[in-house]
């Protein structure tokens, strides 16, 4: 019986051991060392990302942002404000209807098949907008040119970038709108157009978020 109860004892106490020793390890140490190295090494990335103007954090460089007008009185769907450059479309974001303290978004695509009658609608009438609002007097853009980033939801409805291309047939529209040149757009546009990552994985892309920031900077100049 004792002989029992002692080993039961030595037993727990290993388990005991175990426990704090693993739970210091993985719990604390672990931790404090995987988040160190992310701060030393990679402090940009493990702290979201975040992209700053004015000395303040206004979003991430990963997630896109709309640029919209205030609803008007009966809009369901906000118009978008021409004078910004504008991201890819959202069709598959949804809205917070269980816990309606928080405004919240939810992320996702839409889930539609390439031969779905409501995706090709979508389709159709985001490249009759494309091509309405981004057509300026001495420009036109043709229905032929619109990039099918410019009228398709990526797979979060969050991607902060678009191509080069949509990004080139919204210049002419962000001059008008703003009093700029064309020229002074364009070289926007090619300064913030990155390459394919290592050089061949993905395709070339234009973060919008950095670029209105940049747009609005040279707004800002006298």
């Amino acid at each position: 019986m004792n002989n029992s109860v002692s080993n039961t004892a030595r037993l727990l106490g290993a388990a005991l051991r175990a426990l704090l020793v693993l739970t210091l390890v993985t719990g604390v140490i672990y931790p404090l060392v995987v988040t160190g190295v992310a701060q030393a090494l990679f402090h940009d990335k493990a702290n979201g990302s975040e992209v700053k103007a004015d000395g303040k954090v206004v979003g991430s460089s990963l997630i896109g942002q709309s640029y919209n007008l205030p609803l008007k009185k009966g809009q369901q769907t906000p118009d978008p404000d021409l004078k910004w450059f504008q991201g890819r479309p959202a069709n598959g974001l949804g809205s917070n209807s269980l816990n309606t303290r928080y405004k919240l978004l939810l992320s996702g695509a839409t889930n539609l098949s390439a031969d779905s009658k409501v995706l090709i609608q979508q389709v159709k009438t985001a490249k009759a907008a494309v091509v309405k609002d981004n057509s300026v007097p001495g420009y036109r853009v043709k229905a032929s040119a619109v990039p099918a980033d410019a009228v398709t939801s990526s797979g979060s409805g969050l991607d902060p970038d678009i191509s080069p291309q949509y990004a080139q047939i919204q210049v002419h529209r962000v001059a008008e709108k703003n009093g700029l040149s064309v020229a002074q757009v364009e070289k926007l546009v090619k300064d913030h157009t990155e390459g394919r990552t290592l050089g061949f994985i993905g395709e070339p892309r234009v973060n919008v978020l950095e670029l209105n920031i940049a747009l609005k900077d040279l707004l800002a100049k006298p």
